[in-house]
């Protein structure tokens, strides 16, 4: 909910001044996936989890979150087997998650380095919906945040081409296996 720093312009000597709400205790997460096939369009797949403040409620996604994300996602591609790779989030390499992915025989992972956000074709996507929908925003609300989000996300979905381009920004190629 905090609004992201941006540059803005004003009259000499008269510094602009954007009003925000009270801080809150909301918040909102979000997991995705880029997929990737040779011969068919790259696709999103994502997941949204929201944190009202309210007791025994969890902050975060749990590794049975990421797991039905992962099912749902064998499900709804074409062929069956998913290359996963994983960044360094602890909820992926939890021994649950660890343990459930070495049981499926169409899921192969793979983990990134320590810190390579520059690998992670999901992060141009992140960049992407921060510098588009979500730039210079000052949200009313959790309510707002997420209309906006998944606009934003949706409209992603409908553009391949960024997908892809986030892809061949990471220098990676695909194989198959």
């Amino acid at each position: 909910m905090r609004p992201p720093k941006s540059r803005t312009w004003a009259r000499r000597g008269i510094t602009p001044v954007i009003r925000v709400r009270g801080a809150g205790s909301a918040s909102v997460s979000v997991a995705g996936m880029a997929c990737y096939r040779p011969g068919f369009r790259a696709r999103l797949l994502y997941r949204i989890h929201q944190y009202r403040g309210r007791k025994g409620e969890k902050k975060a996604f749990a590794w049975t979150e990421y797991r039905d994300m992962i099912v749902a996602a064998h499900h709804q591609l074409p062929g069956g087997n998913i290359v996963l790779v994983w960044d360094n989030l602890n909820v992926h390499t939890s021994k649950e998650l660890r343990a459930w992915a070495g049981d499926q025989p169409w899921l192969r992972t793979f983990q990134l380095p320590s810190y390579a956000p520059d690998l992670n074709p999901v992060e141009g996507i992140w960049s992407s919906l921060k510098r588009g929908p979500l730039a210079n925003v000052a949200f009313t609300g959790p309510a707002h945040l997420l209309q906006i989000l998944k606009t934003g996300l949706r409209k992603i979905q409908y553009r391949p081409g960024l997908i892809n381009g986030c892809l061949a920004e990471t220098g990676l190629h695909l194989e198959e296996y």
